[in-house]
């Protein structure tokens, strides 16, 4: 069975390690995803199934939406997303994944949106070097040279200039699973993860 499931990032704390180490982790809630439907080769060209979670009421949910969760004769959820698998078979629609999937000592890979710093320069989107200060320069924050002024005569593809920042999708590698709080349903890694708090992020096993 395939060790992956959504839930949201609640925020950072820290826990102590029995010689009184401070260890900083990242609290992500994780309720039960429930599986709604199933993808396969013949038909979609790969093997997945859709999971649900999320709270909404029921007036909120456009009808096609709806007509998924009619299908699976499960209550609706707030959110959809798919989850690759190999053996269909090891799974069935209403039946729901939950934090059991994980154990303590795991590690993780968590992929979320990164949080959104709208348009900004180049100091702080590349960690450029700020410009003179003093003795009468007036060229502080901008980006710098553009290059040649008539060979070649244009901008290279690739240089670094102000532009939008942040709200990508990002993945961190290699977490360690520290705790896990069945009654709380929530599961304690440890370093940061992408994402605002109440970010949806995506929780699987490490690729490498």
């Amino acid at each position: 069975m395939v060790k992956e499931i959504y839930g949201k990032k609640l925020g950072m704390t820290q826990i102590f390690a029995q010689d009184g180490t401070a260890i900083p982790v990242s609290v992500i809630e994780i309720k039960p995803c429930t599986i709604v439907s199933k993808k396969t080769v013949t038909k979609d060209g790969y093997n997945a199934i859709v999971v649900s979670f999320g709270e909404i009421k029921e007036k909120n949910v456009i009808k096609p939406r709806k007509g998924i969760f009619t299908k699976a004769n499960v209550p609706v959820q707030r959110h959809l997303r798919e989850i690759k698998v190999e053996n269909l078979e090891e799974y069935e629609i209403g039946k729901a994944l939950d934090l059991n999937v994980f154990e303590v000592g795991d590690r993780v890979d968590v992929q979320g949106i990164s949080k959104g710093k709208g348009f900004q320069g180049v100091i702080k989107r590349h960690n450029q070097h700020i410009g003179p200060m003093t003795h009468g320069s007036m060229y502080h924050r901008r980006p710098g040279s553009m290059g040649a002024t008539t060979s070649p005569g244009r901008v290279f593809k690739g240089k670094k200039l102000p532009g939008h920042m942040g709200s990508v999708v990002r993945s961190i590698l290699n977490l360690d699973v520290i705790k896990i709080d069945f009654d709380k349903n929530v599961l304690l890694v440890k370093g940061s993860i992408p994402g605002s708090k109440k970010a949806i992020v995506r929780v699987r096993t490490t690729v490498r």
